[in-house]
């Protein structure tokens, strides 16, 4: 059973991450969804979560896009079908309407497509598929949330009983304007609206002189609006249809309520459904952004996190345009407990954060910015201890803070717990409060728990040394400008650079020595010997990343030298069947030079033409029927190659006219001498002679001395007299 604390939620930021994924949901019971996400309890339920958000982030790569579920909420309406005899009006039943439409579309669309979508259409297949709530509403109200015509035979008798009143209010009401019109009793707006009832707008001195009932005036008193008298009998007669309609509506959308009220279950399940659509939406959305991906998920108790990002820093540096620094973090049986040290303002508590929130965030059926290989496991609980923890509320200073926590910490902590302690011991002496940490570290190792700390103590680094599951790990600071490289190096303990910031930032050298005589030499030997341990790692990493930045170039280069060959091979085999076919030609050339001077001594020419077929025939058989498609590419191919020929030939003539022209005048060779730095005409190492004897010189290399012929060297630099 899991079992996660507020406390540990809101000390890894989760809630910032929930609100990126409710503002990624398009509906508001979505965003709300969102926002109360928390750990499963079960690894099950859990798989399912991680798959379905894992299926909707391929959807945005490939040609089945899941289709639009986006939906207007009915929380309003469903609480009013619940209340018995109780109607909607009609816009709610489109709204119902729509959202069993897209409900359906949705479930079927899954259904088709089981083999790219199987988790999200298992999540679908737990609601049934109806048409009936849509034919039911689709049959009384039209697509623009209307009553229809025929939604009843009553209604439809009211309507077209309503339409012929109108007609008769409308041919009355234009004699009547006409008449008076003429008369010149009419204003020059001639009619006007008024309680939705079409008047003349009479004149006032001439009001008296229309028959009908005066329904208002001007603001100016200028204008009186009369519905004429003709019109006035037709108008009484359309309210009272107009009363008619409206009670028959009403019956019509009290029917259809209660044939929807048994749908009610349904319709909250759809609402459900959609919804939960929606925030594996928002899920997968954050996922694209922070590259989230689904690591692999063991029952071997392990947690293998490499190049992982922190989300919420990730995407705030993305905004910046600024690097985010990936780490590679490792916890298994065997190496249970890291001890991370070093400098403030390294990244120390970013790390620690980075696993705890990841691991949160994984249990909470949301995909993590990792590499694909990695691995974890399911914790039961996580425990935090993270920022300054000072409580004002319980008047408890920090340190008491930490205490209490430290006991729930004893109380609940197992070999499926995971701890995240940052500045562990501080608030108190620091002998003191290093001895107790001392012992919660040591119990906390006993119970077999995977944790991460960061601290500044020198006990726990020599604890974390001492222990064989235990292991020290230190963020890298680079060795001479002292700035940090934001990257967790395991193995070692980290030096707190104590004196060396404190001389960068401008302390005086006198102070500095002052403080080092008032505390132990062994501390500050301690310390001294971590910073240089730390300083030689980062050369060391600089070195690598060389060597690895010379591996790439030199692939490169092979990669290229390959290609070249290639290139070089498949010139020469075109060259060669160029010289081949020349060779034929001059030889067929001989043959018929052969035959001339045979005819030109007796000149026989049925031996000629005899002859002459022979070649032709000889040729003939051994030539291959081709297309004139492809005689025509092998005449271009074979004038490519006689065209790139001449060039070359042209330049090789070219350079040899020049030789021919510039006389040769060779260098001298410098004489080489004792103390020389020299290399091999073939070689790139560069050594110093020692001595020289007949034609030989002694050449020292530091690891290693040659002899080597004085012809076969070349100097570098001279030696200084």
């Amino acid at each position: 059973m899991i079992s996660i604390t507020e406390k540990t939620l809101q000390d890894l930021q989760f809630p910032t991450v929930l609100e990126t994924i409710s503002a990624g949901c398009n509906t508001d019971i979505g965003k709300e969804k969102a926002l109360q996400i928390t750990p499963f309890r079960d690894k099950e339920t859990l798989m399912q979560s991680l798959m379905q958000t894992s299926e909707y982030v391929s959807s945005f790569q490939n040609n089945n896009a899941i289709p639009n579920h986006g939906f207007d909420a009915i929380t309003h309406e469903i609480k009013f079908l619940a209340i018995e005899d109780s109607f909607l009006e009609v816009g709610s039943f489109r709204k119902i309407a729509n959202l069993s439409s897209t409900t359906n579309f949705l479930l079927n669309f899954l259904r088709k497509f089981d083999d790219y979508y199987p988790n999200l259409n298992a999540r679908a297949s737990r609601v049934e598929l109806t048409k009936d709530i849509i034919t039911a509403i689709d049959a009384i109200v039209d697509k623009y949330g209307e009553i229809k015509d025929n939604a009843s035979p009553a209604l439809a008798s009211i309507r077209q009983n309503m339409n012929l009143v109108r007609g008769k209010v409308n041919q009355s009401f234009g004699v009547a304007l006409t008449q008076y019109n003429g008369l010149g009793y009419l204003d020059d707006i001639k009619e006007s609206f008024v309680q939705n009832r079409r008047v003349l707008a009479v004149l006032a001195m001439y009001r008296r002189k229309v028959k009908g009932s005066i329904l208002g005036s001007s603001k100016t008193g200028s204008i009186a609006y009369i519905e004429p008298e003709a019109t006035l009998k037709y108008s009484r007669e359309l309210a009272n249809l107009e009363y008619e309609e409206k009670e028959e509506i009403t019956r019509i959308l009290k029917n259809l309520s209660n044939v929807i009220r048994p749908f009610l279950p349904l319709l909250v399940e759809y609402q459900d459904f959609l919804s939960d659509i929606d925030v594996v939406a928002g899920k997968a959305k954050y996922a694209n952004r922070i590259n989230g991906i689904l690591p692999t998920i063991t029952e071997e108790r392990r947690l293998f996190f490499r190049e992982a990002y922190h989300p919420i820093l990730y995407l705030n540096n993305k905004e910046k345009k600024e690097i985010t620094h990936p780490q590679t973090i490792e916890l298994k049986q065997e190496n249970r407990i890291i001890v991370i040290s070093g400098p403030n303002a390294g990244g120390k508590t970013i790390s620690l954060k980075t696993v705890g929130l990841l691991q949160l965030m994984l249990q909470s059926g949301i995909l993590i910015p990792v590499h694909e290989r990695s691995e974890t496991f399911l914790f039961d609980r996580i425990l935090t201890d993270i920022g300054d923890n000072q409580s004002i509320e319980n008047h408890l200073s920090t340190y008491s803070y930490r205490l209490k926590n430290m006991n729930y910490f004893l109380k609940k902590c197992n070999k499926k717990t995971m701890f995240l302690i940052d500045e562990f011991g501080t608030g108190s002496d620091p002998e003191l409060g290093g001895a107790l940490a001392e012992i919660f570290l040591e119990e906390f190792y006993h119970r077999e728990a995977f944790g991460i700390i960061t601290t500044h103590y020198s006990n726990l680094k020599i604890l974390a040394n001492e222990l064989p599951f235990a292991t020290n790990a230190n963020m890298m600071f680079d060795e001479k400008s002292l700035e940090p490289m934001y990257k967790l190096a395991l193995g070692q303990a980290g030096s707190s650079f104590t004196f060396e910031v404190a001389q960068k930032n401008g302390i005086p050298f006198g102070l500095i020595n002052r403080a080092k005589k008032k505390i132990e030499v062994g501390k500050v030997r301690f310390d001294k010997t971590i910073a240089t341990l730390q300083k030689e790692r980062s050369k060391l990493e600089k070195t690598s990343l060389n060597l690895k930045e010379e591996e790439t170039r030199a692939r490169e280069e092979s990669k290229k030298m390959e290609n070249i060959n290639t290139r070089i091979q498949q010139k020469l085999e075109s060259y060669q069947e160029l010289y081949d076919s020349n060779q034929k030609i001059i030889y067929i050339g001989q043959k018929i030079d052969d035959i001339s001077e045979k005819y030109f001594n007796n000149k026989n020419k049925k031996e000629l033409i005899g002859e002459f077929l022979k070649i032709v025939e000889i040729e003939n058989s051994k030539r291959k029927k081709a297309t004139p498609k492809e005689v025509k590419a092998k005449v271009e191919k074979q004038k490519e190659i006689i065209a790139e020929v001449q060039v070359k030939v042209e330049e090789i003539r070219q350079e040899k006219k020049e030789k021919k022209l510039k006389p040769v005048v060779e260098k001298p060779k410098p004489i080489l001498k004792v103390g020389d730095r020299v290399r091999m005409l073939d070689g790139r190492s560069i050594g110093s002679i020692d001595s020289i004897e007949k034609n030989k010189a002694t050449v020292n290399y530091g690891i290693f001395t040659s002899k080597v012929s004085l012809d076969e060297l070349e100097l570098v630099e001279a030696a200084k007299k």
